[in-house]
């Protein structure tokens, strides 16, 4: 759901929800990777995810059904929280639900430039009990320059992140940094590739970084497909995933 997030960000700095004021989601993501452990955890997400734009403002919301499938020491989107574990477990239900607003605080069409500002709350309702979730709320500030050069969209980010903490899972503030390009093939399609980074959320647990290479077509009629693979470099990060998913604007 991470990956899921900093596209639609990416795509959104991109102006991509123009066309429409309301927009549902809805896809299929992957990932695979030991996380510093022995065992390999495998986690399948499907968003269902909701956005309305209105101005200078975009309202989104999103919340998956998520299976987790390896070591019990793995929270989703978090990685592992301990550094042993001896129980292989698969467990499955609904995710955290996430809440943002963005608004577009700097458009300089002249030089196609722009600087989106967003503050998003990622609310416990995932089991935590399940590792689906840490049970406690999330909150975030991101800031996102853009720059348009011809067919070349470059854009990147930075975010602060507090994350909530329980009696049994101490969770530290974190950092996120993103860079990445979009280019425009043709008036419906663009691709692009985009690097991730998060600083660690535990004191035994690892950094986040991770490159993805992601391919955008509209459809027509409203619909637009996007696909994307990801690799991970680091033992915060999955060794590797993938997924696409289908917008619908209205």
């Amino acid at each position: 759901m991470k990956k899921l997030t900093l596209l639609a960000a990416a795509l959104l700095s991109q102006a991509a929800l123009a066309d429409g004021n309301f927009t549902v989601k809805t896809g299929y993501d992957y990932t695979s990777g030991k996380y510093g452990t022995n065992t390999r955890t495998e986690i399948t997400a499907i968003p269902f995810i909701g956005s309305y734009e209105t101005g200078n403002w975009t309202f989104k919301a999103s919340v998956p059904y998520v299976r987790i499938t390896g070591a019990d020491n793995v929270v989703a989107g978090i990685g592992a929280v301990r550094q042993t574990s001896t129980v292989v477990r698969t467990d499955t239900g609904m995710g955290d639900l996430t809440t943002a607003a963005t608004y577009a605080f700097m458009i300089d069409p002249k030089a196609q430039f722009g600087v989106d500002v967003t503050a998003k709350i990622k609310f416990g309702t995932a089991n935590s009990d399940r590792g689906l979730g840490t049970g406690e709320n999330d909150y975030w500030v991101m800031v996102d320059p853009y720059r348009k050069i011809d067919n070349m969209t470059w854009f990147g980010g930075l975010g602060y992140g507090v994350l909530g903490s329980s009696d049994t899972l101490k969770l530290k503030n974190v950092v996120s940094a993103n860079a990445g390009m979009s280019y425009k093939l043709d008036q419906q399609a663009s691709v692009g590739a985009m690097l991730d980074y998060r600083s660690k959320s535990t004191d035994t647990g690892f950094v986040q970084r991770e490159l993805t290479a992601f391919y955008s077509r509209k459809l027509g009629g409203g619909y637009k497909l996007q696909a994307y693979a990801t690799k991970g470099f680091s033992d915060g990060s999955p060794d590797w995933g993938g997924g696409a998913n289908v917008a619908y604007n209205f």
